[in-house]
């Protein structure tokens, strides 16, 4: 740690602890009694730092009543080691997790970012060769409308899309007021009012040909409202749920599912042989049933018999394909 990212540090734990002792000092800053000295020293002389002694807790403190304290200013923004760390890897994943959506807005950042980690002890493209992002299924957006998306979403203004309606092969004009952006299993959605259904909907936002942001206004939805309506089903199809899926796991797929989250509401519990016994409310069954196949032999469908019935279809269904 270097000397300002020591000032910066010494002033984020009084704001934070408020008292601060001696001992926590060093401990914290990994220096010598001499080398604070110094700090607290130059802190005071150079930047006007309303540091003071506190007999009565035995610990330092800023003195908010100083003469000096209103002239206190530590030049410029700075962030640790670990931060610039956690920063350029967020970065990263961002770049990553959609190549070119927010690379002008982000690479000023990136930039600067770049030239404080390459003046510490590790270089940036360390982290491009160190970490990886695999994806699966990943469908690529327009950066244009992903910009228009967000910018309406942020400013609260209505927007006017072209919706491509995939099952329907056909393709919507809708004025609709966002919610909220969802990155969901390697793809970004869209929570909205849609004006012209006169309800709450999800759209795929690599659906959308084209956003165009509105003069008007967004119709506001209570947080409380989405999440009752997008949000209590199974996966990203919208609906209170009205069923609950009971699954049992294999003793040796168990290990992996009861770590797993699949639903806010859910409840999982071991039995004697240790299998699991996994239960997930739910409104659609797609999704479901997708992620019940992908455990093939391990998983068996307890209840409804409704959500049985059509797991055996598809199964039934995949039977005939491979049939000599």
């Amino acid at each position: 740690m270097d000397r300002t990212e020591r000032f910066y540090k010494i002033h984020r734990l009084l704001t934070q602890r408020r008292f601060v002792s001696r001992d926590d000092f060093l401990d914290e800053l990994g220096v010598s009694r001499a080398t604070f000295k110094r700090d607290l020293e130059y802190l005071r002389d150079r930047f006007n730092m309303p540091i003071t002694w506190d007999r009565d807790r035995g610990a330092y403190r800023l003195d908010e009543d100083a003469p000096q304290a209103h002239l206190f200013q530590l030049p410029g923004l700075w962030f640790s080691a670990e931060e610039v760390h956690a920063l350029l890897t967020m970065e990263q994943l961002l770049e990553r997790l959609q190549p070119g959506l927010l690379g002008a807005q982000v690479r000023p950042l990136r930039e600067r970012i770049r030239r404080i980690l390459d003046s510490g002890d590790f270089r940036a493209e360390d982290l491009t060769r160190r970490i990886r992002i695999l994806q699966m299924g990943v469908r690529p957006v327009e950066p244009e409308s992903f910009q228009a998306i967000s910018s309406a979403l942020l400013s609260r203004r209505r927007l006017r899309i072209e919706h491509f309606r995939r099952a329907a092969n056909e393709t919507l004009t809708r004025d609709v007021s966002p919610q909220r952006l969802v990155f969901y299993r390697d793809n970004w959605y869209l929570d909205a009012w849609c004006h012209l259904r006169q309800g709450l909907r999800t759209f795929s936002v690599d659906a959308i040909g084209s956003a165009v942001v509105l003069g008007k206004r967004a119709r506001e939805i209570k947080d409380e409202t989405l999440d009752e309506h997008l949000g209590a089903g199974f996966g990203i199809f919208s609906g209170r749920a009205a069923h609950t899926a009971v699954l049992r796991f294999s003793p040796l797929r168990a290990r992996w599912v009861s770590r797993e989250v699949w639903h806010p509401d859910q409840d999982g519990q071991y039995e004697l042989d240790g299998a699991y016994v996994l239960k997930v409310p739910y409104s659609d069954s797609r999704e479901l049933i997708m992620d019940i196949l992908k455990y093939g032999p391990d998983v068996q469908v307890l209840a409804p018999a409704v959500l049985r019935e059509q797991v055996r279809d598809q199964l039934e269904q995949v039977r005939k394909l491979y049939r000599d």
